[in-house]
């Protein structure tokens, strides 16, 4: 397995995703921008691509001309970054293949819901989204719920704040996993996402697995893992000869 020292700053595993599935994620905060761009094109340059989570505007700034400067595409998703280098491959989901849907709550969740889809895609897996669904308003889930529903996705990722009770719904009404991602947004006390977490933890609807508050890409890793295996086996039943 490879290891990719940059100097005395990191030590990168640019073969994660092939030995484990997931790719290493740069995560931003507390490291300076010109660090965060460093790694991110050192990686870019190793993997074929970099993802970095948590970005700030002084981040962005420094990976965006960084990017520039390789020749590669840059791209954003809510606060995660994503570096391709010149000349390498997105993996492209097969009709058939892995499927996750995404919800988020309100649009102060979308944030954390788009790192959860740039990692998931990164994994090659179709992601379908629909934001701004949460309970307050609660006919506006039923369409894109359904919709997912009918696509078969492997897995759902519901994101939510304040409260913290979509996932609950959401649980209620589908057979398939749901990851739930509680987000520090609310008011006063168990602001921050601990309301969110606690009511997601304490939820009485099964098949629900709750990660910490904002973590948007281990629930992005969790629902592609839970698709690939599931496309893997469908692929199996279809043609069960030896590999």
């Amino acid at each position: 397995e490879r290891v990719v020292e940059v100097g005395d700053l990191a030590r990168l595993d640019p073969d994660r995703v092939r030995r484990k599935g997931v790719p290493e994620v740069i995560y931003a905060p507390g490291k300076s921008p010109a660090d965060t761009a460093r790694l991110a094109t050192v990686m870019s340059e190793a993997a074929g691509f970099a993802l970095v989570s948590r970005v700030d505007a002084d981040h962005d700034e420094a990976l965006a001309a960084a990017a520039a400067a390789a020749g590669a595409e840059y791209e954003r998703f809510g606060s995660g970054r994503r570096l391709v280098a010149r000349g390498a491959s997105r993996p492209q989901p097969a009709p058939g293949g892995p499927a996750i849907g995404i919800l988020a709550a309100g649009t102060s969740d979308v944030d954390v819901a788009e790192e959860a889809r740039m990692v998931a895609e990164t994994m090659g897996v179709t992601v379908t989204t629909a934001y701004d669904v949460g309970v307050s308003a609660l006919h506006r889930l039923a369409e894109p719920l359904a919709a997912m529903l009918k696509d078969a996705v492997d897995a759902l990722v519901v994101v939510a704040g304040m409260e913290g009770a979509l996932p609950s719904v959401v649980g209620g009404l589908v057979s398939a996993p749901v990851i739930a991602v509680p987000t520090s947004v609310g008011y006063g006390a168990g602001g921050g996402g601990l309301a969110a977490l606690l009511g997601m933890l304490q939820s009485c609807s099964p098949g629900i697995t709750v990660v910490n508050i904002d973590n948007g890409i281990g629930a992005g890793a969790s629902a592609g893992l839970i698709a690939v295996r599931a496309a893997a086996a469908r692929a199996r039943a279809a043609d069960p000869r030896p590999v």
